[in-house]
C-alpha cells in the first residue's frame, strides 16, 4: 500500500510525496538516554525551558526565583526562609496538604520583615500564561533512604507538578510504575520535600504511555501504613494507570 506525505495543501490543490516507511524497528536501537533526550527536545520546541537542576538546593533556589517573577516581589533571605519552611514545605505537612495548596489554596500569606502581610500566588489560575513552564532531567536526590536519579520533571513556577519516568523500548510499562513506587518509598519526601507536590505521573517506553494522579500514591501510603494486604485491586495498582485519550475521549496507546 502506497502512502504519501503532504508537502503543501490549498483549497485548490494538494502536493504530496511518496512516503517510504522505515523498515528497521526503532526499539532495536533507541536507548533510554536517547528517548529522554528526544522527549526533552520536544518539550523545548513547545516552549518549555530546559534547566540543569540536579540537586535540592538548586530546585529550591529556582522556586524562589520563579515565585518572585510571578508575584513581582523580591523576598529577603529571612522572608524566604520563613515562607518556605512555614507555607511551602512545612515538615508537618505531606502530600495531601501540598496538593490542597496547589488545587485550592494557591495564594499563601507571607509575613514580611516589617510585620505586614503580602499575598503570594503559587499558581496563577486566572491567567495561565503568567505561569512559567520548565523541564529538568536527571535530578538526583541524595538524602533519602537511597540515592535516586529521576528522569524528567515538569516544573510550574518552580514546583515539580508532573513527573515522567521513561524506560527504553521493549521494557514493560510496569517497570516504570514500580520505579516511581520505589521513589515514593525512598526519596520523594527527602531533601526539600518539593517532590511531594507532584500531581501527575507519566510512564512511557516510547511506544506506549500511561498516566495516573498523585491520589494513587496517597492511597498506597495509607494502605501501607495500615498494614493491610488486600486481595482486591487497589488504587495503587498499575491497572489504575490510564492511556491518553483524544478530545472525544477515545483512548490511544501512546
Amino acid at each position: 500500500m502506497v502512502k504519501y506525505n503532504i508537502i503543501a495543501s490549498t483549497s485548490k490543490a494538494t502536493v504530496v510525496a511518496e512516503y517510504e516507511p522505515q523498515t528497521k524497528r526503532s526499539d532495536s536501537y533507541q536507548s533510554e538516554a536517547a528517548l529522554e533526550a528526544a522527549f526533552i527536545k520536544m518539550l523545548t520546541e513547545q516552549g518549555y525551558t530546559n534547566l540543569q537542576i540536579h540537586s535540592s538546593d538548586e530546585l529550591v533556589a529556582n522556586l524562589r526565583l520563579q515565585l518572585e517573577k510571578l508575584n513581582d516581589y523580591k523576598f529577603t533571605d529571612d522572608e524566604w526562609q520563613r515562607f518556605f519552611s512555614q507555607n511551602l514545605c512545612n515538615t508537618n505537612e505531606g502530600i495531601v496538604e501540598k496538593t490542597k495548596k496547589i488545587q485550592e489554596d494557591n495564594v499563601q500569606v507571607l509575613k514580611r520583615d516589617d510585620g505586614s502581610s503580602k499575598n503570594i500566588t503559587l499558581i496563577d489560575k486566572n491567567n495561565i500564561h503568567n505561569n512559567s513552564l520548565q523541564a529538568i532531567n536527571q535530578y538526583t536526590e541524595k538524602s533519602g533512604n537511597y540515592e535516586n536519579r529521576y528522569d524528567v520533571t515538569v516544573l510550574v513556577n518552580g514546583f515539580p507538578l508532573v513527573h515522567i519516568e521513561l524506560k527504553r523500548r521493549g521494557i514493560a510499562l510496569k517497570e516504570a510504575f514500580n520505579q516511581i513506587e520505589r521513589y515514593q518509598r525512598d526519596s520523594f519526601w527527602a531533601g526539600s520535600g518539593l517532590y511531594e507536590y507532584v500531581q501527575i505521573f507519566v510512564i512511557s517506553n516510547g511506544t506506549h504511555t500511561k498516566y495516573y494522579s498523585n491520589t494513587t500514591r496517597i492511597s498506597a501510603i495509607k494502605e501501607k501504613e495500615g498494614g493491610k494486604r488486600k486481595i482486591q485491586k487497589t488504587s495503587n495498582s498499575f491497572e489504575f494507570a490510564s492511556y491518553w485519550a483524544d478530545a472525544k475521549n477515545n483512548p490511544g496507546s501512546r
